[in-house]
């Protein structure tokens, strides 16, 4: 099976021939990888065959990025959003946020007005060409964009928008569905003009370890009605939705289900998000990916994470609907022996049992069917003067 027919079979909760495989290194990982044996000119994408590939549009309100202050460990810079971040240089932990550039109504509005579509906020030259080299060669090709209150903290700070959240959700549902219809419209932009896309791969970290990072009835006010915009819109233009969401976001799952998710990930462990209970309880709604705890990867003692692997895998696989990710992101504590074991180990569990021919052939309508594939052709890849105009946009299912 390709990448493609494999995910998509997981996705439509069928057995494929295994489960799909992908995984997030960190960039210090990849570099001890490569002085650990993996090759020079590879990347982890190549070398393990990773099967979901992202392409994604800038939604930003494109201010200049600065270097403000450079030394052997930090690096000090503004963002494209208009804030001013502090990071390691290596990338090891999660940038401090020094300065953001909402703190009124009034800066959303001007913030606002510069974040209107257009075609160059993407890139047509070499991400065209790799999308539609990806795509031949059979790999699950995503639009990804962050959205909601991810997205949200580049702009304000996590205390404002917590307490923005449940003193203004007017405000911040506005914001929040801007950056829906700006994904959308972007989305559209490229598809019109030679992308190709099987699912979107949407980030909105929704929770921390200890539960949501706001109430259900918070999402509601705020966010409910955006997802459903955008997971509908992806619906109609026949690609899967796929949702990264990291902490404990288990209580908010049904109703992710109801505005009609298709797949949660990545399943922290460490914040109580157990795999095994989300299938038994969930497995039928909604496809999983992720859920393997990524510290047992470094372990001493490799009968941990087998026991891990095998344990959780075994269950989660059944009937389809789960795609194997770390429960985050592989850190530089796991060598790369102990990743290509664990990517053995992955296979091993992860095989399902030869099908019979009839069970063959049920697993097939998760490919896009020949009136699918006519549907979505696309124009040749020569953007006009102007992007269209998002007021009077047409939505593909009626909304504008």
């Amino acid at each position: 099976m390709t990448s493609r027919e494999r995910v998509l079979t997981a996705l439509n909760h069928k057995n494929a021939d295994r489960i799909p495989i992908h995984d997030s290194p960190w960039g210090a990982t990849v570099n001890r990888w490569h002085r650990e044996g993996l090759p020079e000119d590879m990347s982890p994408e190549e070398y393990f065959g990773y099967e979901i590939v992202f392409y994604g549009a800038d939604l930003t309100p494109r201010f200049p990025v600065k270097v403000l202050e450079r030394n052997d460990e930090y690096i000090i810079t503004t963002t494209p959003q208009g804030g001013k971040r502090k990071n390691h240089r290596d990338c090891t932990t999660t940038p401090e946020v020094m300065d953001c550039p909402i703190k009124t109504k009034d800066d959303w509005k001007e913030i606002k007005k510069r974040m209107k579509p257009g075609f160059t906020r993407v890139d047509w030259a070499s991400g065209l060409s790799r999308n539609q080299r990806e795509y031949d060669e059979g790999k699950f090709a995503c639009f990804s964009a962050a959205c909601g209150y991810d997205a949200l903290q580049q702009y304000m700070n996590s205390e404002q928008l917590l307490t923005t959240i449940a003193e203004d959700p007017e405000w911040v549902k506005d914001m929040v569905m801007t950056l829906a219809e700006n994904i959308i419209v972007m989305a559209e932009l490229m598809l019109m003009n030679g992308y190709k896309f099987d699912g979107a791969f949407l980030y909105n970290d929704l929770g921390y370890k200890n539960g949501l990072l706001f109430s259900p009835d918070s999402y509601q006010k705020t966010h409910y009605e955006a997802d459903r915009l955008l997971y509908a819109y992806f619906h109609s233009r026949g690609m899967k939705t796929l949702l990264h969401s990291c902490g404990n976001v288990s209580a908010l799952i049904p109703t992710l289900i109801e505005a009609g998710l298709d797949c949660l990930q990545p399943l922290e462990v460490k914040a109580g998000m157990d795999l095994v209970n989300l299938k038994a309880k969930h497995g039928e709604s909604i496809a999983f990916m992720g859920g393997i705890d990524v510290r047992l990867m470094a372990d001493e003692d490799p009968a941990k994470i087998e026991e891990e692997i095998k344990r959780k895998i075994e269950t989660a696989k059944r009937d389809g609907g789960y795609i194997y990710h770390s429960d985050h992101s592989i850190p530089n504590n796991v060598s790369f022996q102990q990743y290509c074991r664990v990517m053995e180990l992955v296979k091993k569990y992860g095989a399902y049992p030869e099908p019979a021919p009839e069970e063959t052939q049920a697993a097939i309508p998760a490919v896009p069917t020949q009136a699918e594939a006519s549907a979505r052709e696309q124009k040749p890849a020569q953007p006009p003067a102007e992007a269209p105009k998002k007021k009077g946009f047409k939505l593909p299912f009626g909304k504008k």
